[in-house]
């Protein structure tokens, strides 16, 4: 029996199958992936064929014997679904589709999956990054959230929709996009250099206090 994330199989409630997630940055997807996603299904008789919350394909229902053909199959990256890591990365289609966008979210959605998908962390992180007030990408209830806005980015910390939901904070406003990836940059470094093991952004906070946090953040 693999371990959960080992060859990037979750195993299932049966304690029999896994599922896959196949990494589809920001939600976005080919005709050709969703026919291969499609093709390999059929081929290994998987279960179900689930939308996450994180805008990714779970393929449920593998048998274990079978893990590796899939991917091979597949050829497409495992997506962070389980672990102490950045998990995922959710955007709205912001101004380069949606008439109420204010910012660009799929470029700094883009740039930050690049840069910070499967980073290990002492505890998991959550990203979203919404073109407007609006919010599509449920920015509110991210560790790290990007809010677009007429005079640019607002940066919301230690949101999350867990068991104890917590509505982010705003850290700052009408950032340009390169201050704000300056600033993700820090608010990850010190959380990856100061929060415990299995702790999530807002718990952290807490800990050591918001007006610290945002100090040790906002000083670089």
């Amino acid at each position: 029996m693999l371990n959960d994330g080992e060859k990037g199989a979750v195993l299932q409630r049966d304690k029999e199958t896994y599922a896959i997630v196949p990494h589809l940055p920001l939600g976005l997807i080919t005709p050709a992936q969703l026919r291969k996603i499609a093709d390999v299904a059929e081929k290994y008789k998987t279960t179900a064929l689930k939308i996450t919350s994180a805008a990714r394909i779970a393929m449920v229902g593998l048998r274990e014997e079978d893990i590796d053909s899939a991917w091979r199959d597949l050829d497409m990256n495992p997506g962070a679904a389980i672990g102490l890591c950045v998990r995922s990365i959710k955007a709205c289609p912001g101004n380069t589709l949606c008439r109420l966008g204010q910012q660009d979210a799929l470029t700094m959605g883009t740039e930050l999956d690049t840069r910070y998908h499967g980073l290990e962390l002492p505890g998991k992180l959550k990203m979203g990054v919404s073109g407007c007030p609006n919010q599509c990408a449920e920015t509110s209830v991210k560790d790290l959230g990007l809010v677009g806005k007429a005079k640019g980015w607002t940066i919301l910390v230690g949101g999350n929709a867990a068991s104890r939901a917590r509505i982010g904070t705003t850290l700052c406003e009408d950032l340009s996009s390169e201050e704000a990836l300056a600033t993700s940059a820090r608010v990850i470094a010190y959380f990856k250099e100061n929060a415990k093991k299995g702790e999530r952004m807002g718990r952290f906070m807490d800990r050591v206090g918001f007006e610290t946090f945002k100090t040790a953040v906002l000083a670089g």
